[in-house]
């Protein structure tokens, strides 16, 4: 190799711990720069998992295993059950920790997968958009559902 050529180094991410320890205080420990993004990322899906299997199996339990059944769920009992802020709370707690959940898990999953920092960007790109599509119609009509157009 001449002096003119260069060598062609592969592109790495690069974090602190990468980096040498500074040269006047060489046995200080390292500072984390930076936010800890994909350690709440990972905390935030076993905390959320948690409280979605809680939601859901009671949610299961209320509506498939309590009185009557599946045969009594209908328009009228949703607009019923709507008109309490405590199941309109309920199934929007239920609607977003499972729209997060799944958004985070797939998100890990295109950065896994994706080879080119072009495609990972479009597709969390569309990701977040039907994320925030997906809430934002749940939200809205959990929210302005009227209770009086039902029987």
């Amino acid at each position: 190799m001449t002096t003119s050529q260069t060598p062609r180094i592969a592109k790495t991410l690069e974090t602190s711990h990468d980096r040498p320890a500074s040269l006047d205080n060489p046995r200080a420990p390292r500072r984390p720069r930076g936010g800890n993004f994909e350690k709440n990322a990972w905390l935030f899906m076993r905390f959320s998992g948690l409280a979605l299997i809680v939601l859901t199996i009671g949610h299961m339990f209320i509506m498939l295993a309590w009185d009557h059944g599946v045969h009594r769920i209908d328009a009228s009992f949703v607009a019923h059950r709507w008109k309490q802020p405590f199941w309109q709370c309920w199934d929007l707690l239920m609607l977003w920790l499972a729209q997060l959940h799944g958004g985070n898990g797939v998100r890990t999953v295109i950065a896994d997968y994706s080879r080119k920092d072009s495609t990972r960007f479009w597709l969390n790109t569309l990701l977040v958009l039907s994320m925030i599509l997906v809430m934002g119609l749940g939200t809205y009509v959990i929210l302005t559902f009227d209770v009086s157009s039902v029987k």
